[in-house]
């Protein structure tokens, strides 16, 4: 197990009709004005943005406004989510919505302190001492960046999708009410399932040894998805369920699981690519590749595989050679994607052969002249991140 420090601030307030009280949670932190952050209509259909500014009211809290969230969040609106705050006078940002509402925030916020463009920040991995502090009421589990302190922010000009991590990104508070996931299309619930399993495999493959504590945290976590992802997609009301994969979202990305442990991160660059050009969604994307990150690594450390095979996707060796046990493992795991709606290639996606070689090189650094490769699994350099998306073809 490696060195680690873990510290936390994020104050999760978990449960049904929660959101209500938004204003009273955040009274302590406002001295002035909040700006509140989110997507497009459906938290005015849903009624949820008349409950969130009636609390805020009720508070004596004054609050700007700043809609307009989309996937892949963009540059260009957290630009403008800067220059509000500075004008506005706010001290806190208040992200309603999922993982993109609550990273275009976290940009927002960390521009509004930082000297000079704040795409420096993504582009070159600066870290940030300070930033305004961000609020959430979570409508989407998936993200996890109602607890992370990590976002991802897409320049659209650039075509290039990065993230950033330093912890003054993370939340001071969270608002988690599995009662505002039953409105969800069930494509965004299986996506948002695929994010936050993909959340723990980037942490759980991993070379590290004796990390027995977190490699059982995450199979715990896993099979709890595997169980109540199918469930949730049938019955979206199933609020029970919706308790158990909200809870796997938050942690599946506050990094609890991966504690002590060298973590991948290949399958999320490789992703990240494709969703900077195409505009995919991002769990789809991950659903797709991982499989085939999968097949193509597992032979660098079969043990892990193996593990995988029998203690997350219940599968016993018995007279089956390792390997054949694995291969089944990811065929299962593939199954389980398209169970719940996902599709199993890229060209589903709409993506074909023409620009993978251009995303190979962008993911691993050759195409800005230092090939620094993806993951820590196995380094793949772009030969390798371009053989896994023809296999993803």
């Amino acid at each position: 197990m490696l060195n680690f420090q873990m510290h936390i601030p994020t104050k999760i307030v978990f449960g049904r009709d929660e959101q209500k009280n938004i204003g009273a949670l955040l009274k302590p932190y406002v001295k002035q004005k909040v700006l509140l952050h989110y997507g497009g209509g459906s938290i005015k259909k849903s009624g949820l943005y008349d409950q969130i500014t009636a609390s805020l009211r009720a508070a004596d809290i004054a609050f700007a406004e700043l809609g307009g969230v989309v996937p892949n969040p963009r540059l260009d609106l957290v630009y403008k989510g800067i220059a509000l705050c500075k004008a506005e006078g706010i001290d806190l940002i208040l992200a309603v919505g999922g993982g993109s509402a609550i990273d275009s925030a976290k940009a927002i916020a960390m521009g509004y302190y930082f000297e000079g463009d704040i795409w420096r920040v993504f582009d070159d991995d600066l870290h940030v001492e300070k930033a305004l502090p961000v609020a959430t009421v979570l409508t989407i589990p998936a993200a996890g960046s109602e607890m992370s302190n990590s976002c991802v922010i897409t320049n659209e000009a650039e075509q290039l999708k990065y993230g950033h991590t330093d912890n003054c990104t993370r939340s001071i508070l969270s608002v988690v009410n599995p009662e505002l996931f039953a409105t969800l299309p069930k494509n965004q619930i299986a996506n948002g399932i695929a994010d936050m399993m993909s959340h723990i495999f980037e942490r759980y493959f991993t070379n590290t040894e004796h990390t027995d504590v977190t490699d059982e945290l995450c199979e715990g976590v896993l099979r709890a998805i595997l169980k109540n992802a199918p469930k949730v997609v049938g019955d979206p009301s199933d609020y029970a369920a919706w308790c158990e994969i909200g809870l796997a979202g938050t942690f599946a990305h506050n990094n609890i699981l991966g504690l002590g442990r060298e973590q991948d991160w290949g399958c999320h660059g490789m992703e990240h690519e494709l969703s900077a050009i195409y505009d995919i969604p991002h769990g789809a994307g991950l659903a797709v590749l991982t499989p085939n990150w999968m097949e193509y690594v597992y032979k660098t450390n079969i043990p892990m595989f193996l593990q995988f095979a029998q203690n997350v996707m219940g599968l016993r060796t018995g007279a089956r050679a390792a390997e054949e046990t694995i291969l089944e493992a990811i065929a299962k795991l593939r199954a389980f994607y398209a169970g719940i709606g996902m599709v199993g290639t890229l060209t589903e996606l709409g993506i074909d052969d023409a620009r993978l070689e251009e995303m190979a090189k962008k993911a691993t650094g050759y195409a800005f002249g230092e090939e620094y490769g993806q993951g820590h699994f196995k380094k793949l350099l772009w030969q390798d991140v371009l053989a896994i998306y023809k296999a993803s073809l």
